[in-house]
């Protein structure tokens, strides 16, 4: 179920059933349909259970009288409070999908699921406004809405086999990926790579408190950080505890974030609507602990021109053809006093001077309120070329409950460049675990926090360097880790440069001969096939 070729094998065959839908129209009744199926068997596993409780001594549903426990049971099944007690979504008879599924051949099955997602809705309102329910509105060609439910039938979420949340959430997350690699650039308006995000959550570590998305899209920063939470409960003997709030730009983006929390079992507060952050801001007086966010870069039609005089606006008023630095600021400002922020920007934002960022970007450093810096290696996104790095911004680094060292007065830059082991495509890559532990280590053991692996903070070449306010100051405050890390020592670098070239002049000519070794097998099984080359 969650092998990675049925999740290939699956996407792949609902792929072909597109026509002529545009990946960014297919992906909400694709996700829609997974959502209901996986509703639908957490559904019939609950009623299972309260059946079998019916049926146990030890259960305060336990009817003893055999004769009256069938009918008992099955009224208990039928009972809409005995699932939520177990905050399992409850699914009206005509709603769910194996009855949908026996109607597949009807030609009005899209008007039929509209209604099936309404009427699930109508019954819980954590859903409300959440599911896809435009079915009658796709260009699909007759029959094949419920070709591709038969395909989304052979997907089993059973609780006594796995965790199906966990499974759903793997089948959810994999297909927002692959619609991101359809979707290309447009794709930033709801997809984050996982492995970005884990980086991002490995470093802030969060734990207890208010966690914060500005441009929360499909909703990944808050599904990773209460894993990231539930990981770590066992480690640190006590119990986390994240409330999440955010806000998304996107209609449509915001249901995807809205199911992606219902899928895992949390709430949010997304704010009344959906909405501009700027000119929209749903959380004036939130002062959360933690922000995390890829919010979109570079954007020029902020509309900066009507917020000149925003109270958000300490450290400068960002340029009104660029956003980069009113998002950054933004994020301090919903910061609380102990609050530290882990954001995606493009790197040019680390050293831009045109149009007053620089003198933001020397504010906020001389504020003490940059923490640390990292730069990431190109590819790691598939819907953007643009270099990317990452801000964490802290408005307490004294000693005390971010850390127990005193970090005030400096920066940590952290150059991650070389990493990204794993090709995951030809022009995607991604950080292993082993990576991006090694990245986080270094921020933990430079604050000294609780998820620290206890080992000494200290420089390494070409990876790391705690630099102090005035070493920012002699690089004109600009914020490019390679400044600051210098180079990796060279291995190797005692042979001779003409012995070296002859070396490597011999390796490639050996290799073309190979080649052309090779050339010649080819060339003779073709033409013993027939085949003239």
């Amino acid at each position: 179920m969650t092998n990675d070729d049925f999740k290939s094998t699956l996407w792949d065959a609902a792929d072909k059933l597109r026509g002529s839908v545009s990946a960014a129209q297919y992906k909400y009744p694709v996700l829609g349909l997974v959502f209901l199926k996986y509703i639908s068997d957490l559904f019939d596993a609950q009623a299972d259970v309260i059946r079998a409780r019916c049926a146990d001594p030890a259960s305060d549903l336990y009817i003893a009288d055999e004769s009256a426990r069938g009918a008992a049971a099955e009224a208990f099944a039928a009972d809409k409070t005995f699932y939520d007690a177990d905050n399992v979504f409850w699914v009206p008879a005509t709603a769910r999908f194996s009855v949908l599924l026996n109607q597949a051949s009807a030609p009005d099955l899209a008007q039929r699921l509209d209604r099936a997602m309404g009427d699930i809705e109508a019954e819980n309102p954590r859903l409300k406004g959440v599911l896809y329910r435009e079915f009658g509105r796709l260009e699909l060609e007759p029959g094949k809405l419920g070709e591709l439910m038969g395909l989304i039938a052979r997907v089993q979420f059973r609780p006594e086999d796995h965790g199906s949340r966990d499974v759903f959430g793997e089948v959810y997350e994999y297909f927002l990926g692959k619609f991101a690699l359809k979707e290309g650039a447009r794709a930033g308006e709801f997809y984050t790579p996982k492995n970005v995000v884990n980086l991002l959550v490995a470093i802030l570590a969060p734990f207890k408190g208010t966690i914060y998305d500005p441009a929360c899209g499909s909703g990944g920063m808050f599904v990773q950080s209460s894993k990231f939470k539930d990981a770590h409960q066992a480690k640190l003997g006590r119990r986390g505890d994240l409330a999440i709030c955010g806000q998304e730009l996107m209609a449509a983006t915001r249901r995807l974030c809205l199911m992606n929390l219902a899928v895992h079992g949390l709430d949010g507060n997304l704010g009344e609507s959906y909405g501009d952050t700027f000119g929209n801001d749903q959380h004036k007086t939130l002062r959360a602990d933690y922000v995390l966010a890829n919010p979109p870069f570079n954007i020029s039609d902020w509309g900066g021109e009507r917020l000149t005089d925003d109270p958000r606006w300490v450290y400068g008023i960002p340029p009104k053809g660029n956003a980069n630095f009113a998002w950054l600021q933004h994020m301090l400002a919903r910061l609380s006093t102990r609050g530290r922020a882990g954001i995606v920007l493009a790197n040019g934002s680390m050293s831009s001077q045109q149009s007053g960022e620089g003198d933001i970007r020397r504010a906020m450093v001389m504020g003490d309120v940059v923490e640390c810096m990292v730069a990431l290696p190109g590819q790691l996104f598939s819907n953007t070329q643009i270099p990317v790095c990452l801000w964490f911004l802290s408005k307490d680094k004294s000693p005390g409950i971010n850390g127990r060292s005193d970090r005030r007065k400096q920066v940590l830059f952290i150059d991650a460049r070389k990493l990204g082991a794993q090709r995951i495509s030809r022009t995607q890559i991604e950080f292993t675990d082993e990576e991006t532990e090694t990245i986080s280590q270094l921020y933990h053991r430079w604050r000294g926090t609780e998820f620290s692996d206890g080992i000494e903070y200290a420089d390494e070449p070409g990876r790391s360097y705690s630099a102090s306010l005035a070493d920012v100051e002699k690089h004109g405050f600009v914020l490019t880790p390679g400044r600051y890390v210098g180079a990796i020592a060279a291995e190797n670098d005692d042979e001779i440069f003409g012995e070296k070239m002859e070396r490597l002049t011999a390796q490639l000519a050996e290799q073309m001969a190979k080649g052309s070794e090779l050339d010649e097998v080819i060339r003779e099984k073709l033409g013993a096939l027939g085949y003239g080359v």
